[in-house]
């Protein structure tokens, strides 16, 4: 199953009278009438493949970004009575007229420094693993300290001003190596996630764009549904990484733990302490209203740019 799109490859010449004449190049041949997305050479730069999977991931988080703020909210394990809330709206509205209109943006200027990177390496990987299949996909880019830093700052009462504020705080009082407690589990979580989401994407597509044509209403589909059955079924993983990374100390405290809570092991035993089975899905419903919509615009924001690029690429060489 494979997207097909690039510029790499040459197409072939047609068949002509002859060689051509000793120092003069072979006209580029031109496309074929009608040639569409899907029949287009083979072999997009990696260059295509990052352009766009960098601008589909900054678009992707910063959109979605208010709904990824009651998402880390909802998974609190002991969340201070003024924060708790029965469904994304009422947590937005709450959050809005309670604490400002500004605040469940806190934090998106380092995730949209994070995005970028991060999804041209996640979107590089996707095309060359598809063709490949020689690894396991991971998700690029190091965001493991902008992960930190954001669902911080997301927190209610949160007492970081600023992005700066809290790396320093953070790394005065707990070291390096707070940025990093949730590692294990951010791996776990993705390499799940990944297949997931990449096994329901192309089969979606094979449902619905059989051709493989840029359909950008068959994207839209096919990311939504992806992404919220990665979402669902990898609940449990982003639970506990949110505890690592936001160490709350309502919920450590509660359970008798001294310090601050490392390793994925003893996440997932002090979730289950403090809300047994149901706690693996603290926030499931904001977090799949949150990749909904998230993958949706990754994946047609990726298709549109690599589509756009592509084609303007070939029509470059073509006009030579």
């Amino acid at each position: 199953m494979e997207l097909s799109c690039g510029v790499g490859g040459s197409a072939a010449a047609p068949p002509g009278p002859g060689p051509p004449h000793p120092g003069t190049a072979a006209a580029p041949a031109p496309p074929m009438e009608g040639e569409e997305y899907e029949s287009l050479p083979s072999g997009a730069s990696l260059g295509t493949h990052m352009m766009a999977g960098a601008v589909a991931g900054i678009m992707e988080h910063t959109v979605m970004y208010p709904v990824d703020s009651v998402k880390t909210r909802m998974q609190s394990l002991q969340p201070d009575p003024k924060a708790q809330y029965r469904s994304v709206y009422e947590a937005l509205k709450k959050i809005v007229l309670t604490e400002g209109f500004w605040r469940p943006l806190r934090g998106i200027n380092v995730t949209m420094l994070g995005a970028g990177p991060a999804h041209a390496m996640y979107f590089a990987c996707y095309e060359k693993m598809k063709k490949s299949l020689s690894d396991t996909l991971q998700h690029g880019g190091n965001s493991h300290l902008a992960n930190v830093v954001k669902q911080r700052m997301q927190m209610f009462n949160s007492p970081y001003k600023s992005v700066l504020a809290c790396i320093r705080t953070v790394q005065k009082t707990e070291g390096f190596g707070a940025f990093y407690r949730s590692y294990t589990t951010q791996l776990t979580m993705n390499v799940p996630f990944q297949a997931i989401h990449f096994i329901t994407y192309e089969f979606m597509q094979e449902q619905i764009n059989p051709h493989r044509e840029y359909n950008p209403r068959s994207h839209i589909v096919s990311g939504a549904i992806a992404g919220a059955v990665a979402a669902a079924a990898t609940t449990p993983l982003d639970v506990c990484k949110t505890l690592l990374n936001t160490q709350e100390n309502m919920a450590l405290s509660s359970v008798n733990i001294s310090g601050h809570l490392s390793g994925m092991v003893n996440a997932f035993k002090t979730v289950y302490q403090l809300g047994g089975i149901s706690g693996y899905f603290r926030g499931v419903q904001a977090r799949v209203i949150y990749q909904m919509p998230s993958t949706a615009i990754a994946w047609s924001v990726y298709e549109f740019f690599k589509y756009f690029l592509t084609k303007r690429k070939l029509e470059k060489r073509t006009s030579l």
